[in-house]
């Protein structure tokens, strides 16, 4: 136990002080040094600390008090009625324990709404006879900062209002930067050499913390209405009933909110939200329940700080900070040497975190990461994490620049990077690393499946020199397996089973297994079905391969380039002296409303999985192919859309979302995109 932790009052003193420095960084500064779960973690340590030591309890404590004061960048503006905060629930158990309080309260369990709780900017707007007077941030919850002239740039936010307009009507709503939004800014923010946002809600903070409001008017924002402060001579039963006003006078209230009678059912929302909060384009951590009659709310009324007829339930953090302790590099199957940090354990969404991806070397630079830094580090789901940003207010002044090496870490080949490319490559076939990656993607699920030849038993393969390309996997015995520390007599036996079983798993699986750089399932099912056969397809030139619709002239030479190389030859002559199947009858294609269409994909798909799309459209007579171009007629577009949707914009090609798509293998025609 230290010093203070023997002491109370120190304890608190040292939480106080780091609270109130960490809500002036976030709330006026927009520039937080920890993530939010960091944050709240400390506010729950003082109010423990305070409630078991109540002669401690000051006004001024961050436990007392709402957000943090303006910092005087903009005019101050007082709130009609205050801007309350909300006090946090983080399990089950702890909502449980809220809605006993209110049950004591008002003697019987309340009708409950919940909202989907929005990672924005919090903002109070004010509007006279209908017209936009006056918009203000949170600040300490009684004043907050003038953004009325960056607000009224904002095409999601009503200049005037429409319907049974009241004579004075205070809202309050959180303002967000939509992820897809967000990133662009920081692409643009990066190619002109400027600091990019860590997240979506410092952009949108600052993005509204503009003297100019040019640059706000510049930037994509939205709002979301979850309350009314005050609407004078109008009365509503319920919180519900006033969001359906809202609604009729034109403001913008999340589709996605509900009622519930009871506690478990509003839980429930708050479990499928959480699984869910990725769908939706835009942050949210967690889901806000509050009690819906609002009589029952005067009844339960406010403490401090919060009112008690409302929980904000907090989704499992994706953000935190952690140390990044070492920049090392990784040598992929095609050759890629891409950087990735180890850091200290951190846990994100469950797990325990202690690598994360830097993309690539251009982005460490960009970005500005060093060794040494604390930094921020997101886990969206089952993502693999990333590092967002380092906390450079942090840096002691020991923290190492990252330079690329200009050697491979693993065979010391020189390292080469194509024109136009991000990523530096490792040119040597025979390189330790590409050996490992090569095979281990050989075996894949989304390949030759074939089980019980993972990542280690791929380097312990390679180790021992029983295998030196993919090919040699045919040639594997019992007894070379049970060399191997990895197996005893039944692995060995599934192996050997598993390996002969991948021998049926048909030419297309074969060409993405065999590793060609950008052929992927699309494109090596378009292969396929054209040639027929690995024989036709090895000796197809660069024009027979282009004539192909779906395969353009590079990944064409990419193809005509890996069965020149002898090695490749030789992996595919030992496949075929193995018995592996290298060929299939040629397929002709299903016709229907969709024939001679061809589409592309490109971001995640949530309606059905990009195989499941792709035989859809296969039945109906279209075609899938991987790139686009001008024979294109439909990209389908999903969530975080890659550079091929800006190829068909520039193309004129039609988009559809997925139900637009929908309509369109029902027979009918897309909507507009």
């Amino acid at each position: 136990m230290t010093e203070e932790a023997g002491h109370p009052a120190r304890e608190i003193a040292r939480l106080r002080e780091a609270i109130q420095y960490h809500s002036q960084r976030y709330h006026a500064l927009d520039d937080p040094e920890i993530a939010d779960a960091e944050y709240d973690a400390l506010v729950g340590e003082l109010a423990e600390l305070e409630a078991a030591h109540p002669e401690l309890v000051t006004e001024d404590s961050p436990t007392q008090t709402v957000g943090a004061p303006p910092l005087g960048l903009f005019a101050s503006l007082d709130h009609p009625n205050p801007m309350w905060s909300l006090d946090n629930a983080f399990s089950f158990d702890e909502l449980v324990a809220w809605g006993k309080r209110v049950e004591r309260i008002l003697g019987s369990a309340a009708e409950l709404y919940c909202e989907l709780k929005v990672d924005g900017l919090a903002v109070n707007l004010v509007y006279e006879n209908g017209h936009l007077a006056t918009a203000a941030t949170r600040g300490d919850g009684r004043t907050g900062e003038d953004i009325t002239p960056n607000v009224t740039t904002m095409r999601s936010v009503p200049r005037q209002l429409r319907g049974d307009v009241p004579e004075f009507l205070e809202v309050r709503g959180e303002i967000f930067m939509p992820v897809k939004a967000f990133e662009e800014l920081n692409e643009r923010l990066v190619a002109a050499e400027l600091r990019p946002f860590a997240n979506a809600r410092n952009s949108a903070a600052g993005s509204l913390r503009q003297k100019d409001p040019q640059v706000t008017a510049g930037r994509q924002l939205g709002l979301y209405c979850h309350s009314v402060g005050s609407v004078p001579g109008r009365r509503f039963r319920t919180h519900s009933d006033q969001m359906q006003y809202l609604i009729g006078l034109g403001l913008p209230v999340m589709e996605h909110n509900r009622a519930f009678s009871e506690l478990g059912a509003a839980f429930e929302f708050c479990q499928h939200w959480e699984n869910h909060r990725h769908d939706l384009g835009f942050e949210v951590d967690g889901v806000v329940v509050k009690v819906d009659d609002l009589g029952s709310r005067e009844e339960l009324g406010y403490t401090s700080k919060s009112p008690r007829w409302a929980i904000a339930y907090k989704f499992p953090p994706e953000e935190k900070t952690t140390r990044l302790l070492e920049i090392e590099l990784n040598v992929g199957r095609t050759g890629a040497v891409t950087p990735f940090a180890l850091l200290e354990p951190v846990q994100l969404s469950g797990a325990t975190v202690t690598h994360a991806t830097l993309h690539n070397a251009d982005e460490v630079q960009r970005k500005d990461i060093r060794t040494g830094d604390m930094v921020l580090v997101r886990r969206a789901g089952e993502v693999i994490p990333q590092v967002i940003a380092p906390i450079v207010s942090k840096r002691t002044g020991r923290e190492k620049v990252f330079v690329m090496p200009a050697h491979c870490p693993r065979c010391e080949t020189a390292l080469v990077r194509e024109e136009g490319e991000a990523v530096w490559r490792c040119p040597n076939d025979e390189c330790p690393s590409r050996g490992v990656e090569e095979l281990f993607h050989f075996a894949s699920r989304g390949a030759l499946d074939i089980e019980g030849l993972g990542y280690k038993a791929a380097i312990q393969l390679r180790e021992m020199g029983f295998v030196k390309d993919p090919g040699d996997v045919y040639g594997l015995t019992r007894d070379q397996l049970l060399q191997l520390p990895l197996f005893g007599d039944k692995k060995a036996d599934q192996l050997m089973a598993s390996i002969e079983h991948s021998k049926r798993a048909g030419l297309p699986r074969v060409l993405v297994a065999i590793g060609i750089r950008d052929v992927g399932p699309p494109t090596a099912r378009l292969l396929a079905g054209e040639f027929g056969s690995m024989q036709r397809i090895s000796t197809a030139s660069v024009e027979e391969l282009t004539a192909v619709e779906g395969i353009g002239p590079v990944v064409a030479q990419r193809i005509r380039e890996f069965f020149e190389a002898p090695r490749n030859a030789g992996i595919i002559r030992k496949m075929a002296e193995a018995g592996v199947l290298l060929e299939q009858e040629r397929v002709e294609p299903k016709q229907g409303h969709l024939t001679g269409k061809s589409f592309v994909l490109t971001g995640g798909l949530e309606r059905w999985s990009r195989d499941e799309t792709q035989a859809l459209i296969e039945e109906a007579g279209g075609k899938v192919v991987s790139g686009v171009s001008k024979k294109t007629d439909y990209v389908v577009v999903g969530e975080k859309p890659g550079s091929k949707l800006d190829k068909a914009k520039a193309l004129g090609i039609e988009l559809l979302d997925q139900q637009a798509l929908a309509d369109l293998l029902e027979g009918g025609a897309p909507r507009p995109d």
